[in-house]
């Protein structure tokens, strides 16, 4: 039976959309029943396998080039016997100061060189106990070889630089080099 709805579109020639008569088409159907297929059991029988034993060489692995590059990476950064020491740097007017604690470390064991813009200091704090047996708590401190390379910020004067050792902290202050910033130039005439 139509409804007033249908009439009054077929009256006017308005044509159902396609939801429209997809909803409709939906409606009519009579719903069928849908039987669950169950899965057949197929038994089979296996035959055994007979295991053939051979003795095969294993190839010899050779590590790629790029493995030993990344392992080379890992012993630098991990493997790295030698740490890293903590440094303060600061600029007053005149010069540029470097600061660092280096407790336990004798002023002689320490080595400090300039080459270019570069100071480099180095060194190594020795372990006071050398007791394989001792059993540690917590274990924070470095011991052994330290080095630490600073790109210097400015322009220095490294025929003048001077290194301190004052209670267990290093001072290393180097003379800038001033340039005129600005200046008169007389013509002459």
């Amino acid at each position: 039976m139509a409804s007033f709805f249908e009439k009054l579109k077929k009256g006017m020639g308005i044509e159902n959309t396609e939801e429209e008569v997809a909803v409709e088409e939906i409606e009519e159907k009579p719903k069928k029943m849908v039987r669950e297929k169950k899965p057949k059991k197929v038994e089979m029988e296996a035959e055994p396998i007979e295991e053939k034993t051979e003795k095969v060489e294993e190839p010899e692995i050779k590590e790629k080039p790029s493995q030993i590059k990344v392992k080379e990476e890992k012993e630098k950064w991990f493997g790295s016997s030698v740490g890293q020491l903590a440094v303060d740097v600061y600029q007053t007017d005149d010069e540029l100061v470097i600061q660092s604690t280096i407790a336990g470390v004798k002023p002689e064991d320490l080595d400090i060189s300039i080459e270019g813009d570069v100071i480099t200091i180095r060194g190594a704090r020795e372990k006071p106990v050398q007791d394989s047996e001792i059993n540690y708590f917590y274990q924070e401190c470095y011991w052994g070889q330290f080095s630490r390379e600073i790109i210097l910020p400015c322009e220095v004067d490294p025929s003048r630089v001077e290194a301190t050792m004052k209670e267990g902290v290093l001072t290393v202050r180097i003379p800038k080099i001033e340039r005129e910033k600005k200046r008169k130039i007389m013509v002459k005439g």
